[in-house]
């Protein structure tokens, strides 16, 4: 795989243009699978359909493109887990299963589809499978892939979260387990996007860090994920969220973008009402 990012607009057109290609390839032959129940044919092009997010050819703009339209595809696997589960299938050993996935990065995008219908089935706790799914993210240290990946993380789970009232609390976890869960996922993700300012070369700082700033967002959605815990109270934020986030704020870049992101999204929120 090359490692150079391409510069021109034509090159990164020509690139996400062939990316894109594989996935609807792949994606075509793992729906067909699918509808035929052979499930390991199915993983075998689910696999090579997320292998193309393992370039490091395209900028993040472009990348962004390319992990939406693989995102969407993976929604019919999703479906199919669901199925699976509905009809009396283990979990458990679908899950085992897709850990034999040869690379990491599909692995773990396989791990996360099959990891949230696993938490829905309640046939393990939330809280162990959360913690596995966050902890095993740490096998991918590329800055830009690191951080879409764990956004998949955060996006397929952020409904099925131990909390206050919800059906996954009590055996499934508690709220605390839910701020271990998007903390650790929102501190890491801080690291990986402060450690892509250092991707390319330095003609092209300037433009990097004016994509890098539209990944920002990426990271805040898991202060979001926070704002919305009905057991993330007052006396919780202050108590244990605030101190683990300024934790982290040594790093001037990381104390930059967590006052932007603590301030743009939490504010108004009653967590801040002191």
């Amino acid at each position: 795989m090359q490692s150079s990012l391409a510069t021109t607009q034509s090159e990164q057109g020509q690139r996400l243009d062939e990316a894109k290609g594989v996935v609807k390839h792949q994606a075509f032959h793992m729906k067909r699978a699918l509808d035929q129940n052979d499930f390991r044919a199915a993983l075998r092009h689910a696999s090579s359909m997320i292998c193309e997010l393992r370039t490091s050819l395209l900028s993040p703009k472009n990348y962004y493109e390319l992990y939406m339209l693989v995102f969407d595809e993976l929604r019919h696997l999703e479906s199919f887990f669901l199925d699976e589960w509905k009809g009396g299938k283990s979990m458990a050993s679908l899950y085992e299963l897709v850990q034999h996935s040869g690379n990491i990065l599909p692995r773990l995008y396989l791990l996360i589809t099959i990891g949230s219908v696993y938490i829905r089935s309640k046939q393990a706790p939330a809280r162990d499978i959360l913690k596995d799914l966050v902890e095993m993210c740490r096998g991918v240290q590329h800055p830009t892939r690191g951080l879409f990946v764990r956004n998949y993380l955060s996006q397929l789970c952020k409904d099925k979260l131990p909390d206050f009232g919800s059906e996954y609390e009590g055996p499934g976890g508690t709220v605390r387990d839910s701020i271990d869960f998007v903390l650790q996922n929102f501190l890491e993700m801080n690291k990986l996007w402060v450690r892509m300012q250092h991707q390319g070369s330095v003609k092209l700082r300037e433009k990097r860090e004016r994509e890098r700033e539209q990944l920002k967002l990426l990271v805040g959605t898991n202060l979001v994920r926070l704002s919305q815990l009905e057991g993330v109270d007052l006396n919780v934020y202050k108590q244990t969220v605030l101190p683990r986030v300024l934790e982290r704020r040594q790093v001037i870049l990381v104390r930059e973008h967590l006052d932007d992101d603590v301030h743009q999204i939490l504010l108004g929120n009653h967590i801040l009402a002191a």
